[in-house]
């Protein structure tokens, strides 16, 4: 299949990839707390670039890290306000929390609590009943919490789930997906303050779609090492194993790869066909292969060149159709909570 083919029937709607419908009345107001993450300045020009949102104002507690913010052009023109100023801001729907890890639930939280919606950057702290408290929270109070895994709303990922979905794979019986880096120094440092290190940093944009797939792991196994002869303590070659009663996914984690974008990847494998996706290469592509046509796919190999993917579009657009129109999220608070305790599952940090 070409890629015109798959496009095609993409956006015929066979594939739940990205959600459409027509723009809601009413601009979605946000702010940002936090500038530490080094997403911040790709969801500020995702948000700025979007006509659902208005960035009223950002917040950043820490003097150093404001003074390096207001220093860079990509954060000029906002307003800076305090804390008390931005949660206290009744015009404000959504918070967008861009913090530290080690801060990310102290702060969602409080947006929480103030009755925001809330965006907050992943991998949200590493402790799981103040999570779960935050997530019950916001179901009670009926906000939206949005978590930012990458891959969700990634048109080849989306695509081996809906593939093994309807059934065109047979029966699935493993996932593999590998999230490897090349950390310097500084980033090695941060990752380091977590028993799971460059796992618990990056394998959750793995996690993320496997569990949305198989469900929660009946038994999860991981090998967190330090292999390198870099003289720190990071657990920088990782490996977890997920067991269901049927398959088992494969989730590997390096911390020092050359070219490691294009190596991460995500595979979906059944008795009648495979996907094998490379979602952050140069450009993305899929390789499927299926025992018999299916869908927009005939038998046999065939290599799938995808368009550009660019990230944050689709959860910050899916965020905003949700609050103009009263809508759930795609992903329920269920999920966010089963995601976040397979991953400190996998990190070492909860049994």
């Amino acid at each position: 299949m070409n890629r015109r083919h798959f496009l095609q029937y993409a956006s015929a709607g066979s594939m739940p990839l990205v959600a459409q419908g027509a723009p809601a009345p009413g601009v979605v107001r946000a702010g940002i707390l936090g500038t530490q993450h080094s997403h911040t300045a790709g969801k500020l020009k995702a948000m700025k670039d979007s006509p659902d949102y208005e960035v009223a104002g950002i917040c950043e507690n820490h003097p150093e890290a404001r003074a390096r913010a207001q220093r860079n052009p990509q954060f000029q023109g906002l307003r800076w306000m305090s804390e008390e100023e931005l949660l206290g801001d009744r015009s404000l729907r959504l918070i967008v929390v861009e913090c530290a890890v080690w801060e990310a639930l102290a702060w969602g939280r409080k947006a929480i609590d103030a009755g925001k919606h809330l965006h907050l950057e992943k991998p949200p702290g590493n402790e799981w009943a103040p999570f779960r408290e935050m997530v019950e929270e916001a179901r009670r109070k009926k906000l939206l919490l949005q978590t930012g895994y990458l891959w969700r709303w990634h048109e080849g990922v989306s695509a081996a789930i809906e593939a093994a979905r309807r059934g065109w794979l047979g029966d699935v019986m493993m996932v593999r997906g590998t999230m490897n880096s090349d950390r310097d120094a500084a980033q090695r440092a941060v990752e380091a303050k977590y028993r799971g290190g460059g796992l618990f940093e990056l394998s959750g944009h793995v996690i993320d779609r496997t569990v949305e797939l198989l469900g929660r792991p009946k038994k999860v196994q991981s090998w967190l090492r330090h292999d390198t002869s870099i003289a720190d303590n990071l657990a920088d070659n990782n490996l977890a194993i997920f067991e269901y009663d049927k398959a088992l996914a494969v989730i590997a984690q390096s911390a020092r790869m050359s070219g490691s974008g294009d190596h991460r990847s995500f595979e979906v494998i059944g008795t009648d066909g495979t996907v094998m996706v490379w979602p952050e290469s140069s450009p993305p592509r899929m390789r499927v292969h299926l025992r018999k046509a299916q869908g927009p796919y005939r038998a046999g190999w065939q290599d799938i060149t995808l368009p550009p993917q660019p990230r944050f579009i689709g959860d910050f657009r899916e965020l905003a159709r949700a609050i103009q129109n009263d809508q759930p999220l795609k992903h329920s608070y269920d999920h966010e909570l089963l995601l976040h305790e397979t991953l400190l599952r996998a990190s070492g940090e909860l049994s």
